[in-house]
């Protein structure tokens, strides 16, 4: 059986919708990655709704970005205030600014626990690739510990707030 999920969860001393703000701004998404690889929002903006492109600066050691720089357009498939919020990567590959996505999804799901308790559980979801994608990008790309470790770090970003 192939796994194409990774799922993990973690219980945050806050409400919902304090904790769906933190997602909904792409600037929070360096702090949040586990990986090192988010370097900064490109746009600046809030994301609000489904279909919505947020562009960021990343950086990774890999054959193929040259000098490790690259960006990434993400696509929001889901807005769900305060339950869900999940985007599709993407990248302008042909340098002609048109969007390629990926079809694989990062997704947080929200459950208010309690007034003051919200779990959230991060999926990263790379199920729908086709099989000639999957020969060129190993699927994940990280570490399974990649997402408990973005989820710490969603933590103690609510936690300060």
């Amino acid at each position: 059986m192939t796994i194409d999920t990774l799922t993990a969860s973690i219980t945050i001393p806050a409400p919902a919708q304090v904790v769906f703000a933190v997602l909904a701004d792409p600037a929070n998404h360096v702090a949040i990655d586990g990986t090192g690889w988010v370097r900064e929002s490109l746009d600046g903006a809030l994301l609000t709704t489904p279909g919505q492109v947020f562009r960021m600066a990343m950086y990774r050691n890999n054959p193929n970005f040259p000098d490790g720089n690259y960006e990434m357009a993400n696509q929001v498939q889901v807005f769900d205030p305060p339950h869900a919020i999940s985007w599709k990567p993407g990248r302008d590959i042909a340098g002609d600014g048109t969007l390629q996505f990926g079809e694989w999804i990062w997704r947080y799901d929200l459950d208010q626990i309690t007034p003051s308790e919200t779990t959230v559980t991060l999926t990263y979801d790379w199920s729908a690739v086709p099989p000639p994608v999957r020969e060129h990008i190993p699927f994940p790309p990280f570490a399974p510990d990649h997402l408990d470790n973005s989820l710490a770090h969603l933590a103690a970003i609510v936690k300060g707030r």
